[in-house]
């Protein structure tokens, strides 16, 4: 984008109150407002909150009143406010920030904000808290449209910038601040970056104070969303904040094939999704038999090779014959291995099998090494 598309789309992108419809993230901006009347809807917002303790008899009023703040759909966080405010869920406010004011949600108040203060492990104390100032004013609500509707004209600029001065960078996200004062450029790079000179660059550009901050692979695919393998958006677009670590054990335990094109997300790390069975696999095989343990037959020893969680199978193959695996029920699994205790060996691991299988091993050129690239 030129210079002078860019300052024609500043000019021309100038929202009001009286916008129809107004996007920040997954929220709708109503417009003119009714008195009492909420000025979103954001009911389906990715960290949209439902405060089931609003009209709890037994919930206690904390002391100072605190609220849940929710910026650009992605990050959230505490403030204090004085009595008076009386703040609801849906309230656009102004709060206090590090220079200046930002314009921000409600999305939680009264105990409920106080018991995600504890599970989230906030640590600042309550003296130290940042305060919310005021519920934000039409001139406070038409500065913060008017800002976040350069955001998209300033990321391209941005990238431009970037690449005339030819960093190793990829910059994804911009965040104005409600006063329209300063902006947050959200960049991933694979090593360091020296943007000293992006920031000045940017600061005579853009007229505001700059700040630069790197985010993960996983916070980058986020942020731009796409649709996931399974036809869906994307776990992390839509609804997942709060990122856990997948590492190798849980496809293994999960007996998935170690292909990195299978369990790679769009990000390049492993799914997200896989964590969440990971807890039933690991209690559904509480009740398998060791695998390391070898079955002794008249006709040879078998050994382990994969199990069928969900019908309670174990496949085992004879040592001299590893591809014609059978499936064995777990219950006769365990019969084996006691009569192997007490010295008894079986006549052949066929009479305990309910189906045969021929396979093939192959490893599609994949190793271990591989998949710790993708895990955390």
């Amino acid at each position: 984008m030129s210079d002078e598309q860019y300052k024609r789309n500043s000019i021309e992108s100038k929202p009001s109150l009286k916008d129809p419809v107004f996007n920040r993230g997954c929220c709708k901006f109503k417009g003119e407002p009714a008195p009492g009347q909420s000025l979103l809807n954001h009911s389906g917002c990715k960290m949209h909150e439902f405060n089931w303790m609003k009209d709890f008899e037994g919930a206690e009023t904390p002391n100072p009143l605190i609220a849940e703040v929710r910026f650009k759909n992605d990050h959230k966080d505490f403030f204090t406010y004085p009595e008076e405010l009386d703040l609801h869920e849906g309230d656009l406010v102004a709060v206090e920030a590090a220079i200046g004011h930002d314009i921000g949600i409600v999305t939680l108040t009264g105990e409920l904000a106080v018991r995600q203060m504890k599970r989230k492990k906030f640590r600042t104390p309550l003296e130290e808290m940042k305060k919310v100032y005021r519920r934000a004013r039409q001139n406070d609500v038409e500065k913060w449209l008017s800002a976040i509707a350069l955001e998209d004209s300033t990321l391209y600029r941005t990238r431009t910038i970037a690449e005339n001065l030819g960093l190793e960078m990829k910059l994804n996200d911009i965040e104005y601040q409600g006063d329209k004062t300063k902006a947050i450029f959200y960049y991933t790079a694979d090593g360091r970056v020296d943007f000293r000179e992006l920031i000045k660059k940017l600061a005579e550009e853009f007229h505001v104070r700059v700040e630069m901050r790197q985010i993960g692979v996983r916070q980058e695919s986020a942020k731009l969303g796409g649709i996931g393998s399974c036809g869906r958006e994307l776990c992390c677009a839509s609804w997942i904040s709060d990122f856990q670590s997948v590492t190798t054990n849980v496809a293994r335990i999960q007996q998935l094939s170690p292909n990195p094109q299978k369990l790679a997300g769009q990000c390049g790390k492993l799914k997200c999704c896989l964590n969440y069975e990971y807890e039933a696999y690991v209690e559904a095989l509480k009740d398998f038999s060791d695998p390391n343990i070898v079955l002794k037959f008249k006709n040879g020893d078998a050994i382990h090779q994969k199990n069928d969680v969900f019908k309670g199978i174990m496949w085992y193959s004879y040592t001299t014959d590893k591809s014609n695996i059978m499936a064995i029920p777990v219950g006769k699994v365990k019969e084996i291995i006691e009569k192997n205790k007490k010295g008894e060996i079986p006549e052949k691991l066929e009479d305990y099998a309910v189906t045969k299988e021929q396979h093939t091993n192959t490893n599609e050129g994949y190793s271990e090494k591989d998949l710790r690239k993708m895990s955390d």
